[in-house]
């Protein structure tokens, strides 16, 4: 496929991140995005799916749609959260019937409200144990991860402090079960980002890095980012949201981030788009018109 081909090739990717909504509101909103999407020639569509599989058959069948209808490669989010090895087996089978080529494989978030990640009886406790399933199984299938450059909230000292290097361990573990790339959780400091990077390539971290990036729509989303994902935020984004256009301002920063992440050597952008194609499309046009993809 070609978003594979051009991470093994040194060429930039530009790929987009979609989630199936719960409304039919929503589901209106993203077909308008995905009309606009396949309009881009981006390289690789992702879908998740809601904590314990909540939007699970959404995801499956809008990924199939994806590839099969539209001719836009498509990767389906799957997680070890809520599901027996049987019930995994199960998912794997039709989505490689509906030809599906890539499976970014997680571990899953606790359900909201909870805080504690609990695996199924007869399921997986780890990503990397998913991976290594899945390679066995069904080799026909590419494999994404995902990597936490400002470590993962689990990977915690006694006092809180977050440890990186135990993130690193487990990235190396996906590597060495199966995963041909990762994707980041979202920052915004691209000099954690290329820290990140450095510590891989110590640690025999092969496989290609995209960092996950996403564009600031509104001011309330700087404290939803902090308390999701744990993100630094700079103190220009927190200008820019301070902005009476922070829309634009958003774009501003977002397109300046990509831009020197891909003169430095980045191999791509994941755009977390949150359904929208306004944004995403905007940064993947300025990104080609300057030559980085």
């Amino acid at each position: 496929m070609i978003f594979l081909e051009k991470l093994r090739g040194g060429r930039p990717t530009i790929s987009f991140e979609f989630f199936p909504p719960k409304t039919p509101e929503g589901w209106a909103k993203l077909y308008a995005t995905i009309a606009d999407t396949a309009r881009l020639s981006v390289d690789l569509v992702s879908v998740t799916y809601g904590a314990g599989g909540s939007t699970r058959e959404n995801t499956l069948e809008l990924v199939a749609a994806l590839q099969n209808n539209l001719g836009i490669s498509a990767m389906a989010h799957l997680t070890c959260l809520g599901h027996s090895l049987d019930e995994l087996a199960h998912l794997l089978d039709r989505l490689a019937e509906k030809n599906v080529p890539v499976i970014m494989a997680l571990r899953g978030d606790p359900p909201q409200g909870e805080t504690t990640f609990r695996s199924h009886p007869q399921g997986f406790s780890h990503a990397s144990e998913l991976i290594g399933f899945i390679k066995k199984g069904w080799p026909q299938f590419r494999i994404g991860c995902a990597a936490y450059p400002e470590g993962h909230p689990e990977s915690c000292a006694t006092d809180g402090t977050r440890l990186p290097e135990r993130d690193m361990e487990f990235l190396k573990l996906k590597q060495d079960q199966g995963a041909d790339f990762a994707v980041t959780q979202m920052f915004f400091d691209n000099a954690v980002y290329e820290k990140f990077v450095e510590q891989a390539q110590a640690a025999n971290i092969s496989m290609p890095l995209l960092p996950g990036i996403m564009p600031l729509n509104s001011a309330s989303q700087i404290e939803r980012f902090v308390t999701l994902a744990g993100c630094a935020i700079p103190e220009r984004l927190r200008q820019a949201a301070s902005e009476e256009d922070v829309v634009e301002a958003g774009y501003a920063f977002a397109l300046e981030q990509c831009r020197n992440l891909l003169k430095n050597g980045a191999p791509g952008i994941h755009l977390y788009t949150l359904n929208q194609s306004a944004q995403s499309g905007r940064l993947a046009a300025a990104l080609r018109e300057e030559g980085l993809l």
